[in-house]
């Protein structure tokens, strides 16, 4: 067995199966990791130890810490005997003002609201997303969906991650970040998404689990025009997108699926 999994996305087991067989099983490994902005800790997420500058940005960016990609003026990445330490530098207004609202988020794996300390503070007031002439084709949709498995390695050898995409408007997949927690996907694919030069109004986001408040949050605060699921919203998450411009999308397979707000930024099929 892996004993030092710090840095190790996953580690070999031995198992017992049902059948008496004893045999090694590649299994998914989560770490604590700790977000610590100007040397004060700000989050403790258990997360999947990739990708971890992905996540410290995306992050920063979705927790509105920071507003742009340029104000995480660095990140030392730092393995410790318990964790993970991420040592991001911001400037000085923008630390301020986390000060003010701090959060400490120790406890389940990508645990979204845990540990928000307040009930004025758990659910943001998201700027509505921009309008613009979007609309993604109905077979886009759906070659996404089909094809996103293929694009899963952790998942592939461990059967224990969820994935976010950024999938083109014609139904490619660019980029694939994954985790055992599903906002710290998402968090790394906005991470990886803002260091690139992808236009964010080409393409959506296709995530493997349910669609929570948090998913849709995170979405609109990077500017995404769609967000489509494999699994369902929940209400307060259609709610929050129908308010925001947010496409939501729920139940997404491989012949079908459910739109749950701003139907007119998908074209039906015919």
């Amino acid at each position: 067995m892996i004993v030092d999994s710090h840095c190790q996305s996953f580690g070999s087991y031995s198992v017992t199966r049902s059948s008496g067989k004893v045999e090694n099983d590649a299994i998914a490994e989560e770490v604590p990791v700790a977000l610590v902005y100007n040397g004060i800790s700000h989050a403790v997420m258990l997360a999947t130890p990739q990708d971890l500058a992905d996540f410290a940005l995306g992050f920063s960016l979705s927790e509105g810490i920071i507003k742009v990609p340029s104000e995480m003026y660095d990140i030392d990445i730092v393995t410790e005997a318990s964790g993970i330490s991420l040592q991001i530098n911001i400037p000085t207004e923008r630390f301020s003002g986390l000060k003010q609202v701090r959060r400490i988020l120790a406890g389940r794996t990508g645990c979204g609201l845990c540990g928000t300390d307040s009930l004025e503070h758990a659910i943001k007031t998201l700027e509505p997303l921009n309008k613009i002439n979007f609309c993604i084709q109905h077979d886009a949709l759906l070659s996404a969906y089909r094809s996103m498995p293929s694009h899963q390695a952790l998942q592939i050898v461990t059967g224990a991650t969820h994935a976010s995409a950024w999938v083109s408007l014609q139904g490619e997949i660019l980029l694939v970040r994954e985790d055992v927690g599903r906002h710290n996907a998402l968090d790394k694919l906005i991470g990886s998404l803002a260091k690139s030069s992808i236009d964010i109004t080409s393409g959506f986001i296709l995530t493997t689990s349910r669609a929570s408040y948090e998913m849709v949050q995170k979405t609109v605060s990077a500017g995404v025009q769609l967000l489509a699921a494999v699994s369902a919203p929940t209400g307060l998450a259609i709610r929050m997108a129908d308010k925001s411009g947010l496409a939501l999308v729920g139940f997404l397979r491989d012949k079908s699926y459910v739109i749950y707000s701003h139907v007119m930024k998908i074209k039906p099929h015919i």
